[in-house]
């Protein structure tokens, strides 16, 4: 396979699943592998969706989990192109398809309503002043909302997915209250949430949440997760969820 520029092949945790990479262009990072765990997912078949995928590493993750099939989205040109050729490294090209295109239009490029599964791991941070945002385009547009809002992500994620299914989300505690007022504003009722830890003591610097379409209200509250121990090695816990030991 042919790398461009600074691109580099990577393995993902604890996976026989190689990645493509670019520090200049896009990195997958922890909370993306941690929403690929996280997210509910039929073992035997049906349709999932990852918004915001980026190089694909939710999809090629959630690969391993079921054998439904998984479509990506991604707006960013070049980060789609990567994406679509580590599907291919993998083989996992009727598994797996990637769609390069705006996530506000998918409502009417993929239907209403006809997905089992949506997550998405989206920008994380309202847009600044201008003198504020990365000078690199690509890694301001996947850490700024400047192509969608959070507000655009849970709207779109509640019209594509099927009454009864469920989305998950990664994000900020910071936008905790955000997050549930708009899962609720566009029927979407928020039913586990996990708080994620860097070290014991320290607060939580990510949230992981599913919710269900039309869904009763009935809200788990999951264990915290801690990702280090004070010697900067992961937890067991960690461990277990990124290699299974």
């Amino acid at each position: 396979m042919h790398l461009y520029d600074d691109e580099r092949l990577d393995y993902l945790p604890g996976e026989d699943i190689k990645i493509i990479q670019s520090p200049s262009v896009f990195n997958f990072s922890l909370d993306a592998v941690l929403l690929g765990r996280f997210a509910w997912l039929p073992i035997q078949k049906g349709e999932i969706l990852d918004l915001c995928t980026g190089n694909a590493v939710i999809p090629l993750l959630m690969s391993r989990r079921t054998k439904g099939n998984i479509t990506g989205v991604e707006i960013q040109e070049r980060i789609y192109h990567m994406g679509v050729r580590s599907i291919e490294e993998n083989r996992l090209e009727e598994r797996i398809r990637l769609i390069h295109g705006d996530l506000k239009d998918m409502p009417n490029v993929l239907g209403y309503h006809k997905f089992d599964v949506v997550t998405c791991n989206p920008p994380y941070f309202q847009t600044p002043n201008t003198s504020e945002i990365n000078p690199n385009k690509h890694l301001a547009i996947a850490r700024h909302e400047i192509m969608c809002t959070l507000e655009d992500v849970v709207r779109v994620s509640s019209q594509l997915v099927k009454q009864g299914g469920k989305i998950a989300f990664v994000h900020r505690p910071g936008r905790l209250l955000d997050i549930v007022t708009l899962m609720r504003t566009y029927k979407v009722e928020p039913k586990r949430l996990q708080l994620v830890y860097p070290k014991a003591g320290k607060e939580a610097n990510m949230l992981l949440i599913e919710g269900i379409k039309d869904g009763n209200p009935d809200l788990k509250v999951l264990p915290p997760l801690t990702v280090y121990q004070d010697n900067n090695e992961y937890t067991e816990e960690m461990r277990a969820i990124l290699y299974g030991t």
